[in-house]
């Protein structure tokens, strides 16, 4: 019976790494068709992306649920849990960046496009290597070197949009446009890389629960 709600946490947890996926997938083309001009169309995959968090939510109670009722050892489900939370932290911070958008209409100056989609394409594809180490470790097949990898990934993915921050911060803070504007273009900017920082910290939780699965 235990095995049996460990299968079920597994496959539920599977499925809500490929709607986590999908969430920050079509967050990126919200925010991409948002800057190409198309606002109407941009609105029209925030409202989609509502719709897949909401399903990934769903997915993510029934995980919980497996977890009170004791799938997995005692050792163990407070990792899990937290992986399931951190999930939902990044995906509510694409929310959270779509939503700054559509709502605030910020006014991306045409110098500054191509290095804001650069920045959103970077953020949100760190979703790529935290779901391969979490895929790794629920198949069983996921050495420790190797999820270990998937994390060192998603830490040097991290370190990249770190680079593009204090790069764009400055091309920002270059442009001839009003102080106020570029002051909400960094606070725009500060919405993207929020991503990535909590997907870093699902990918912390995602070794230290490897680490006691070993001992």
């Amino acid at each position: 019976m235990i095995f049996k709600k460990e299968k079920e946490a597994m496959d539920l947890m599977a499925k809500h790494l490929d709607k986590v996926k999908e969430c920050l997938k079509t967050a990126t083309i919200t925010v991409e068709t948002y800057l190409k001009g198309d606002v109407s169309e941009a609105e029209f995959f925030a409202h989609r992306m509502e719709e897949i968090e909401t399903e990934a939510n769903y997915i993510g109670y029934g995980i919980c649920d497996k977890l009170y009722n004791g799938a997995y050892l005692p050792i163990l489900r407070g990792h899990i849990y937290s992986i399931v939370k951190r999930l939902k932290k990044v995906v509510a911070a694409a929310k959270t960046c779509c939503d700054f958008f559509l709502d605030q209409r910020p006014e991306i100056p045409e110098s500054l496009k191509e290095q804001f989609i650069r920045a959103i394409r970077e953020s949100f594809s760190i979703i790529d290597p935290l779901r391969g180490g979490a895929l790794s470790y629920l198949n069983g097949d996921g050495e420790i070197d190797i999820i270990r990898e998937k994390a060192k990934q998603v830490e040097i993915k991290k370190s990249d949009v770190d680079k593009i921050e204090r790069e764009l911060t400055r091309q920002i803070f270059s442009v001839p446009i009003d102080p106020w504007h570029k002051m909400h273009l960094r606070i725009c900017l500060g919405t993207i890389v929020k991503v990535p920082s909590q997907a870093l910290e699902a990918a912390d939780e995602l070794e230290m629960v490897t680490l006691k699965m070993r001992v």
